[in-house]
């Protein structure tokens, strides 16, 4: 496996500067369409949470959920969304963690604050991500996402945007 040592970071960090836009500009269908067939999109409820099947998460979604969310967030009378987050991605310090060139696979890690403003309250998120990415043409697809909120173990308010 490569070290970050190996390969240049910049493709990797535009690729998670893009999926941070499309966030913020609330193009989830898009951001969607990050996500390989098989993948997945996960924030852990605990500090070191091992997998997200032992365990309840704040977030695990595959596709399947991915669109459900995004069906519920895209409906004019959704409560929780009333009215809609508006929000701010700041990512930084992209290092490439593994590679396996041969493969085209990646695990990108990165870190990163989300600020949220909705119904007169502001909230602040900030942690660590993991990507793992799939080489696809001139980009990469979404493996996995792995976000690990530095507050992951406190209590929140329902939480309805993607991280």
């Amino acid at each position: 496996m490569a070290t970050a040592a190996d390969i240049d970071a910049a493709p990797f960090e535009r690729f998670l500067i893009l999926e941070a836009s499309l966030l913020d500009t609330r193009r989830f269908r898009e951001w969607m369409g990050l996500f390989a067939e098989d993948g997945t999109y996960w924030v852990p409820a605990l500090p070191d949470q091992e997998d997200p099947f032992g365990q309840a998460s704040l977030f695990y979604d595959d596709r399947d959920l991915m669109k459900t969310r995004i069906d519920r967030l895209e409906h004019p009378r959704i409560h929780v969304q009333t009215p809609p987050s508006r929000t701010a991605h700041l990512v930084g310090n992209a290092i490439v963690e593994e590679a396996d060139e041969a493969k085209g696979e990646y695990l990108v890690g990165s870190t990163f604050i989300m600020v949220e403003y909705r119904d007169d309250q502001q909230r602040v998120f900030a942690g660590h991500q993991r990507h793992r990415l799939r080489r696809d043409g001139a980009s990469f697809l979404i493996v996995q996402k792995r976000v690990d909120l530095i507050n992951c173990d406190s209590a929140f308010e329902a939480m309805a945007v993607p991280i």
